[in-house]
């Protein structure tokens, strides 16, 4: 056995610690995807409130086509619910003026080249 040469109790060491380092990084992991479920639980919970049945239907038809969007629309409700500045509960005419409106800002920019 030369010098720089790890002994047998060293290597067994630093397994036992990367096999300790990787259970607490899973089990922060779960922990993070047990949180992650909660919040979405209250979120689905809470749109079951301010929305009605088919305005829900509209927005999961909405989150299979760009999930992204339907996340800051959910979050947007939810907050104009919070603050009471929308009728609850919304109903799917009601939404669906609301998805033009957000469309409308969004088409509003645009850029000349000149």
């Amino acid at each position: 056995m030369s010098i720089g040469e790890p002994t047998d109790e060293e290597l067994e060491l630093i397994r036992r610690r990367k096999l300790s380092e990787l259970q607490r990084a899973m089990a922060d992991e779960q922990k993070a995807e047990r949180l992650q479920s909660q919040l979405e639980a209250q979120k689905q919970s809470i749109l079951r409130v301010i929305l009605t049945p088919e305005a829900r239907q509209r927005l999961t038809n909405i989150k299979m086509v760009r999930p992204e969007f339907a996340e800051q629309i959910e979050l947007q409700l939810i907050q104009l619910a919070q603050a009471g500045r929308i009728r609850v509960p919304l109903t799917d005419e009601q939404l669906k003026e609301t998805l033009r409106r957000i469309q409308s800002q969004r088409r509003e920019i645009k850029i000349r080249r000149i």
